[in-house]
């Protein structure tokens, strides 16, 4: 990931749950807030496109866990058929 820091092409996403973490400081909200839901697939590209990512961009996912959370984000990426997104190998260990 260092050699792509300053790629205009590439972003990275920390994928998270826990409120008392880093999720209260920001993050990519995959879900309803209400009825905790999957977005629509308008919902998620409205979402990228404010986050200035498209199908070409390159996301690079990662969270805690070992990367649980990002794996359910990967997901739902891949469903909607999103071209390029990519696991971090190893995430942040949590406990």
């Amino acid at each position: 990931m260092e050699d792509h820091l300053k790629d205009s092409n590439v972003r990275i996403a920390e994928v998270d749950y826990d409120p008392k973490a880093n999720y209260q400081l920001g993050h990519v909200p995959f879900n309803e807030p209400i009825s905790r839901n999957v977005l629509s697939k308008q919902a998620c590209e409205d979402l990228l496109q404010r986050a200035a990512v498209n199908n070409d961009t390159k996301l690079v996912l990662y969270g805690g866990f070992n990367n649980w959370f990002a794996a359910f984000a990967f997901w739902v990426f891949k469903y909607y058929r999103f071209k390029d997104v990519r696991i971090m190998n190893g995430g942040r260990k949590n406990g």
